[in-house]
């Protein structure tokens, strides 16, 4: 029997950001090359994990079969999405085209420190250094996809398995506004604003490439976006 935070649709969350992992560096090995991956997304998924997983430390040490789940996820995740950047900047850079990755990733982190600040779940204050950095890492995360989204939209054609990683990406969040949703239906008292807004958004962001990504398996033809340029 599965509890609230175990349920189906979380895990099946999990396992789809999983695959959406393997798909991109399947992209990146089979094909040499890191062509329409932005390596500013990649960064700050790392930079993500990094800030919201420092608490690794105690799901070892609690060793239950929850906590052991969610570090086995947490290596896993920071592993791979080290792998990705590493592949991009040292064995493949020469394919990548940092003209097309223009977006100034940058400037989404200090808006996401100060809301990290302003808003978090800390009970001991604002200025609970896990909590602000846990929250930062909600709030960068759902804008975290844009500068992957804008290289496209500048290109215009998208290779398959490149789509297939955003779309599995999507995925993964709406199956975790699904868990929220479940969540909030049968467990008495739950309630994360914060993570419900912030993965709203992140969300809303995939809501475009989803259309397009739909709309030409339908068709059968290669996916096309509209360009910025």
């Amino acid at each position: 029997m599965l509890s609230g935070h175990m349920n189906i649709f979380r895990i099946a969350g999990d396992l789809l950001h999983l695959w959406s992992f393997l798909v991109l560096i399947l992209k990146i090995r089979s094909q040499k090359s890191c062509e329409c991956i932005s390596l500013k997304t990649q960064q700050l998924f790392l930079l993500v994990f990094l800030s919201r997983y420092l608490d690794l430390p105690w799901n070892i040490w609690h060793f239950t079969l929850f906590s052991l789940y969610l570090a086995a996820m947490k290596i896993i995740f920071i592993g791979l999405t080290a792998m990705v950047v590493y592949l991009m900047m040292r064995r493949f850079h020469k394919s990548y085209d940092r003209e097309a990755d223009w977006f100034p990733h940058w400037v989404l982190i200090p808006p996401c420190v100060i809301l990290g600040f302003i808003w978090n779940e800390s009970t001991e204050g604002w200025w609970s250094p896990f909590e602000i950095l846990w929250a930062f890492s909600i709030y960068l995360e759902a804008v975290t996809i844009m500068p992957q989204l804008v290289l496209l939209q500048r290109t215009g054609n998208v290779e398959n398995l490149t789509s297939n990683y955003i779309v599995s990406l999507g995925g993964y969040r709406a199956l975790y506004l699904i868990n929220w949703i479940y969540r909030f239906l049968t467990e008495d008292g739950y309630r994360h604003w914060l993570v419900w807004i912030a993965g709203t958004v992140q969300t809303l962001l995939y809501v475009d490439f989803f259309y397009y990504y739909f709309q030409s398996r339908m068709k059968g033809t290669k996916m096309v976006l509209p360009t910025s340029v």
